[in-house]
């Protein structure tokens, strides 16, 4: 899904216009950003956590010459899923074989 089609499925979900919609979501995506630009992090129980860390310089090798190269530090942001995202994206099955739902 890309952020048309995002824009598109929350303007009808919701009764909201396309331009209002798009307007929630690039403010929404314009807090996590500064939240974690500023070394925070931003967590939404159930679904998923960001938060930026901290990457050590080391040692790699460009694949197509075999070469060792230095990779330098940077930050870098984490996602950890939540248990409801993860039971969703991967339904676990009860005694009888079922989907849970």
């Amino acid at each position: 899904m890309n952020m048309k089609e995002l824009v598109e499925k929350m303007s009808k979900e919701t009764g909201e216009t396309k331009k209002r919609s798009e307007e929630i979501i690039k403010k929404f995506l314009d807090i996590v950003e500064d939240e974690l630009a500023d070394g925070g992090s931003v967590k939404l129980v159930g679904h998923f956590s960001l938060e930026v860390k901290e990457r050590k310089a080391r040692k790699g090798r460009n694949p197509q010459t075999g070469k060792e190269i230095h990779i330098p530090e940077k930050k870098a942001v984490k996602l950890s899923v939540g248990k409801a995202l993860a039971e969703k994206v991967n339904p676990t099955k009860n005694a009888a074989g079922k989907k849970r739902k």
